[in-house]
Formats: C-alpha cells, sequence, structure tokens
C-alpha cells in the first residue's frame, strides 16, 4: 500500500489588528481556503502573532491539521504578545509540531524579516490576510506577499467583504 503523500505546507501573513467582527469573517474565509487548497489536513507554518497567525491556526486546529511555528526573536513573547493574549499564545505555541528560532535576540524589524522569510522558504502555498494597504516597513504583509510571489509560491489574499483594521493608536 502507498505512503500517503505529506500534507501541503501553507504558511500565513497577515494583520494583527482585525475588529472582532473581521476575525468572525477570516476565520470563516480560512477555513474555506484551506478546504479548498487540499482535501486533506494541511501543515501550517505560522509565527503566531495576535490576529490572522492565530485564526490560521485555529482554524489548522479545526480541520485535524498541524503546525509549526518559527519565533522572530528571544524577547518575542514578553515584547510583543500583549499580556491578555499571552496565555492563549503559550496554549497555541506548546500544541505546536515544531518551534524554530531565527536567533535574534530582540523583536525588530531584522527579526521580523528574518521569521518571515523563513516562513516563505518552509512552505508550497502561502495565504495573506491582507487588506491590500502598502506596510511602512521591510516586514510588512506586503512585502511577505512579495517575497512568496517572486519565489513562485502560489498566494491567495483573503480580505473580505465588510473586513476592517482597527485603527492605528500611535
Amino acid at each position: 500500500m502507498p505512503a500517503e503523500p505529506a500534507p501541503v505546507r501553507v504558511g500565513v501573513t497577515g494583520h494583527i489588528n482585525l475588529t472582532r467582527d473581521t476575525e468572525l469573517l477570516v476565520a470563516d474565509a480560512l477555513l474555506v481556503e484551506l478546504r479548498r487548497i487540499s482535501d486533506r489536513p494541511v501543515h501550517g507554518v505560522t509565527c503566531l502573532a495576535a490576529g490572522a497567525d492565530q485564526l490560521f491556526v485555529h482554524a489548522i486546529l479545526k480541520l485535524g491539521g498541524t503546525y509549526e511555528v518559527i519565533l522572530p526573536a528571544r524577547d518575542y513573547r514578553t515584547a510583543v504578545i500583549d499580556p491578555e493574549n499571552r496565555t492563549t499564545f503559550d496554549d497555541l505555541l506548546a500544541r505546536a509540531a515544531a518551534v524554530v528560532h531565527t536567533g535574534h535576540d530582540h523583536s525588530d524589524t531584522a527579526a521580523y524579516v528574518a521569521a518571515n522569510r523563513e516562513l516563505v522558504r518552509r512552505v508550497q502555498r502561502l495565504v495573506a490576510v491582507w487588506d491590500g494597504e502598502p506596510g511602512c516597513h521591510a516586514a510588512s504583509t506586503d512585502r511577505t506577499v512579495d517575497w512568496a510571489r517572486g519565489l513562485g509560491i502560489p498566494t491567495t489574499v483573503l480580505w473580505p467583504a465588510g473586513a476592517r483594521r482597527m485603527p492605528r493608536s500611535d
């Protein structure tokens, strides 16, 4: 009997600052997209940020898949993950099939670029939860989409009708 083929490796990139209603829309869109990509559970690759990344992991788990996490820096949990989201982050990190560290100590643009490039290097497909607006730094969602497309990685952009980002507080 032939061995089952390896699961499709799907990465995610996307916005962290989604409204609650948008999170619901994106969660549904991710389930539809993952089912479209493969009729079998997929293996996800994520940096496990709030928003799109964690919604992606929940969809992967709901469909019976596995995932790995790329941590941009050693201080990522304390420097980037909001205290109210750390329990969820810790739970999802503990459930990962693998955790990869970029080797960076501090969560900064260089660490995020390294993590996004490692993510793109590990996937066969990319899903971007992105409103289409250009980002303001080298590790923005648009740059990750460009890297993937430049390597010929099929990329799907999800931004459901009615989706919104929370206003910036800076």
